[in-house]
């Protein structure tokens, strides 16, 4: 299974220079958890829920800071063939939950852990209807 097949292609994106007030009312409206920053076409970070919030520990008046003041720059990123066990091993390398999707240099979607879980759920499920279907012990 590659990152393709479960990636969300709906994304929700931000210029650097948009205020973190317009993202996160952004993200709320969207109901998601980050936004991608692009110029363009081409990704140049990305920006959660959680740096948005941590970020106001050390400067609580967020009205004057911008998505580039928080995101995180050069986001480590998949392309869609890449499978999901690698996808998987990235997001442990790099401690993320979140991984851009970029194909041919251009912001294609994202993956997620929770994308990633439902989807092996997903097979799993097929695998204990088979094993119930051909096992007398079940």
């Amino acid at each position: 299974m590659t990152v393709r097949e479960i990636a969300a292609t709906d994304i929700v994106t931000a210029d650097r220079e948009e205020t973190l007030a317009e993202v996160v009312e952004r993200m709320a409206d969207e109901k998601v958890g980050c936004v991608l920053v692009g110029d363009g076409d081409e990704l140049v970070g990305i920006v959660t829920d959680r740096q948005i919030a941590l970020s106001l520990g050390d400067h609580p008046d967020a009205s004057d800071r911008t998505v580039g003041d928080v995101m995180t720059e050069d986001p480590v990123t998949v392309e869609p063939e890449t499978g999901i066990f690698e996808a998987i091993q990235r997001m442990d390398e790099a401690s993320v939950r979140r991984l851009p999707v970029v194909e041919d240099d251009r912001i294609a979607g994202i993956v997620t852990l929770d994308d990633v879980l439902v989807a092996l759920a997903e097979e799993f499920d097929t695998a204990v209807e088979v094993i119930e279907a051909q096992s007398p012990r079940f």
